[in-house]
């Protein structure tokens, strides 16, 4: 069933077993499902629609195909192209975009140098792991946040401190597919550079800078560590294309490249200013936020206290999706643009992300009902009879969470609360748990249907999914087991200093 029929039916079910088994008055029970819904759109959807629209504002104008050259351009070296496009450029995708697009455009940037359909989207899928708890301008972290009431800078510096280890992995991973033993043999500096500076970026712009910026920071700063190794030092016996197909031969003048990067550096300077103490604290402060209870909302915990999530934040400045909109505004001018276009091409981007924004409105509305209502609480519990071993099984929960939605953001919603749950009955730490629900989802995503699929489509081999399925399911079973020991180990006496407080 498509996503944006099954999650009404499950919202839907939500709201009957709120109201039949937990006794929830159904007024309030609709109102709940009313303020996920509004979450659903603003801030969650204001930021995709804002973030795919810059990126097709690139696509429109030609300039993404001279982004595209400029990647490719790098190095004729097979290896080295499935790191810097899978991993480097997939990354950037998902900073800006994510929601099964990063997989898409590199298996089809893979197929257009020479990959095979196949290996080009196992590439593209094993590559889009690592930013995704921050991808589409920090999404999965914001709701993360807001379903477990847990700040966003801990859960995302928490986040930070677990999926380096993933970004320095995979670059090997997908040199390994590429090449077997001999690429690792010959190849393996690049995978080295690469995956060390995105995993350094991503721990320090998390915990330091901003959870929006993280992937852009990342992506970009691993994109320009492999070229400066490349200017030093060329892989021996460079691996020809599988299959003789280029791109094509166009030169860009250097002016070109640099408007093609443009909207990128607009935006890293729009939210790096956002970030500021005194921009930040004006833009917290009234007329630009507005925070009120939900007319009509009163749940209380067991103790009689009004639950925060009845809360709800208008912070219509300082949102994420907002700084995306100046930014694109200033993209228009950038990438040479006119006003009608770009507005032609604003209301392509709402046509496109039609079936998203219902899913993702309906997801969250189910996510408040199922939060608000208890149920979320009785699951906690229950997984909580596991004690300190949860911790292990946490990012587990994740990742099956993410293999049947296909996106963190909704594993999150759905899960993110039930982890908090079990920490507060078992002692373990929220934030580390929460986290670790965003981390291990991450892996999910490889052997989503959706994320299959849509790749799949991309390259023309819809269809395929089983095969592509099988070439990827042992990988992400195996880094799984990877985060799900590192999870276990930082609940525990071991490695409890990397836990955020």
């Amino acid at each position: 069933m498509k996503a944006h029929w099954a999650a009404p039916i499950a919202l839907v079910t939500a709201i009957a077993v709120a109201t039949a088994i937990y006794g929830m008055p159904v007024d309030q029970a609709i109102l709940s499902a009313a303020e996920g819904a509004t979450f659903g759109l603003f801030p969650i959807m204001w930021i995709v629609v804002a973030a795919i629209w810059v990126y097709n504002l690139t696509v429109e104008s030609g300039h993404f195909a001279v982004l595209r050259r400029s990647i490719v351009s790098v190095s004729e070296d097979h290896r080295v192209q499935a790191v810097i496009i899978a991993f480097c450029f997939g990354a950037l995708m998902e900073a800006l975009a994510g929601f099964g697009a990063p997989a898409a455009i590199t298996a089809v940037l893979l197929v257009a140098i020479g990959f095979k359909p196949v290996k080009a989207v196992a590439l593209g899928v094993l590559g889009n792991t690592a930013a995704v708890p921050f991808g589409a301008i920090g999404i999965p972290i914001t709701t993360l946040s807001e379903v477990t009431g847990l700040d966003k800078g801990q859960l995302g510096a928490m986040v930070g401190r677990q999926t380096p280890l993933l970004g320095v992995i995979v670059p090997f991973i997908l040199v390994a597919m590429v090449d077997g033993r001999r690429g690792i043999r010959q190849a393996w500096r690049v995978a080295a550079v690469g995956g060390l500076a995105f995993a350094l970026a991503q721990f320090m712009c998390s915990n330091h800078i901003s959870v929006e910026l993280t992937d852009i920071v990342a992506s970009i700063s691993s994109i320009v560590a492999i070229v400066a190794l490349l200017r030093v030092w060329k892989p021996g016996e460079p691996l020809a294309a599988e299959r003789a197909r280029r791109v094509d031969p166009f030169k860009d003048s250097p002016l070109d490249v640099l408007r093609a990067y443009a909207p990128y550096l607009v935006i890293v300077a729009v939210f790096s200013v956002a970030q500021l103490p005194a921009v930040k604290r004006e833009l917290a402060g009234s007329p630009w936020t507005a925070m009120f209870q939900w007319p009509g909302l009163d749940i209380r915990s067991p103790d009689g206290d009004p639950l925060g999530s009845v809360t709800f934040q208008f912070n219509w400045l300082a949102a994420a999706g907002t700084l995306m909109l100046i930014s694109g505004v200033a993209t228009i001018a950038a990438v040479g643009l006119g006003p009608v276009r770009a507005l032609r091409v604003a209301r392509e981007t709402l046509v496109q992300l039609r079936p998203a924004i219902v899913v993702v409105t309906a997801v969250l509305a189910l996510a408040y009902v199922v939060n608000q209502s208890g149920q979320t609480l009785t699951l906690g519990l229950w997984a909580a009879g596991a004690g300190a071993f949860f911790a292990f099984l946490a990012p587990a929960i994740g990742w099956l969470g993410v293999a049947v939605t296909g996106s963190d953001t909704a594993s999150n919603a759905l899960f993110g609360g039930v982890q908090v749950a079990a920490a507060n009955d078992t002692g373990i730490s929220p934030t580390l748990l929460a986290a670790a629900n965003a981390s291990g989802g991450v892996l999910g995503k490889m052997i989503s249907v959706q994320h299959l699929a849509i790749a799949a489509a991309a390259v023309g081999i819809a269809g395929q999914e089983g095969a592509l399925f099988r070439k990827v399911v042992g990988w992400s079973i195996a880094l799984l087991v990877v985060v799900c020991a590192l999870v276990y180990l930082q609940s525990t006496s071991a490695l409890e200093w990397m836990v955020v407080r």
